[in-house]
């Protein structure tokens, strides 16, 4: 639309020429001077007003012919205001505002040069008033089309930068979205991961007593109920954390580090032998931070009781220095087969490090079992 626009402006400025300049030869009009040959100054004033049509696109020849058109009265005997000099100024406007790299300035010394030949050479554009009159005018329009090209270009410019802005601020939004759906993801994988885990092995050691044993039947149908009731309560503040626009899901307290004798206590209690040990002096930690190394011992118990056959021994040991906290668990066993998952625990794991600068490892030992190791920078105390 924008484009038809501009068309029809240089279709109607055209045309406007070209009948002004032709009734000032034939009518003629007072700004007409000299007396020549009104056929071919008509002829000339087609010309230059044609040429209009490309003085956006084509400035430097719309100018040139333009200035051929003003320079040759001095030939066609006749001095036009709006058929020569109009054209002319619409010429400098044009090639100032339109003009690319170095044609304005090109541009502005073709116009020089015809006003110095005009001065010179056309009788009638000759004395000081009308030297100072005509240099003005094209002084004017060439400032004018400077103007507005430079707020032209700062104008696309500036939506330049509102449109990199929009779409900066929508890959952001995006990138939030995914983190933030990573983010839960990790966090229902180790709360789930870790009750089903151990409900699934103390279910195998109720149905192998269920005759045997019966109080040690109902003692492991209770670990199941407690560790399902927690699961589901963990489950249900996360939800409400997700639908509650007041977020009054976070006003629930998040596992730590001090819940780790806890986790350690039912781990035994599932049947996995761990030993745990705090070396350094504990403090407090920032409380995303006291989450991921609570979550990271989680998952590590977690794999250690899925995919760790025959394990004697496992042990959690967590490390306070000045700058940095260490986690290491690590166990005997050897891969259960049939269970090597898809690998979430990791990255997860993973992913909880590395968003609090830390690093972490999990590979086989040499002879047998598993180790996790996991740093987390702390500030110094």
């Amino acid at each position: 639309m924008d484009v038809w626009w501009r068309r029809a402006v240089d279709a109607g400025l055209c045309l406007a020429v070209l009948v002004t300049g032709l009734t000032e030869v034939w009518l003629p009009l007072e700004s007409r001077q000299g007396d020549g040959d009104p056929l071919a100054t008509s002829v000339q004033v087609l010309v230059v007003a044609a040429s209009l049509w490309w003085r956006r696109t084509h400035p430097i020849p719309t100018i040139a012919v333009t200035i051929a058109g003003l320079c040759a009265s001095g030939q066609l005997g006749f001095l036009l205001f709006f058929g020569q000099f109009v054209p002319f100024l619409i010429a400098v406007f044009s090639v100032a505002r339109h003009g690319k790299g170095r044609e304005p300035w090109i541009g502005a010394a073709m116009a020089s040069a015809a006003l110095i030949y005009a001065d010179l050479f056309i009788e009638l554009l000759g004395g000081f008033n009308e030297m100072l009159y005509h240099w003005g005018v094209v002084g004017v329009c060439f400032a004018f089309g400077r103007w507005q090209s430079i707020m032209a270009r700062h104008a696309q410019s500036s939506q330049r930068r509102a449109v990199a802005a929009e779409v900066a601020a929508a890959e952001q939004a995006a990138q939030a979205v995914i983190e933030e759906r990573t983010r839960i993801a990790r966090e229902l994988h180790d709360i789930v991961a870790h009750a089903m885990s151990v409900m699934v092995v103390q279910a195998g050691a109720a149905e192998q007593m269920v005759t045997d044993d019966p109080d040690r039947v109902r003692s492991t149908l209770a670990t199941i109920r407690r560790t399902g009731n927690s699961a589901l309560a963990e489950m249900r503040r996360v939800v409400t954390m997700l639908r509650d626009t007041d977020e009054v899901g976070l006003l629930s307290p998040q596992p730590g580090l001090s819940g780790l004798q806890t986790l350690v206590d039912d781990a035994r209690k599932s049947g996995l032998p761990v030993e745990f040990a705090v070396a350094g002096a504990p403090r407090a930690l920032p409380a995303g931070l006291d989450l991921a190394a609570f979550r990271i011992v989680q998952e590590a118990l977690t794999n250690a009781r899925r995919h760790a056959n025959a394990a004697t021994e496992v042990s959690v040991g967590v490390t306070f220095s000045t700058d940095k906290l260490r986690i290491d668990v690590r166990d005997d066993g050897c891969g259960r087969p049939g269970t090597a998952g898809t690998g979430h625990g990791l990255i997860g794991m993973r992913e909880r490090a590395a968003l609090y600068g830390g690093t972490l490892q999990a590979a086989p030992l040499p002879d047998r079992g598993f180790a996790v190791a996991a740093v987390l920078p702390l500030e110094p105390a």
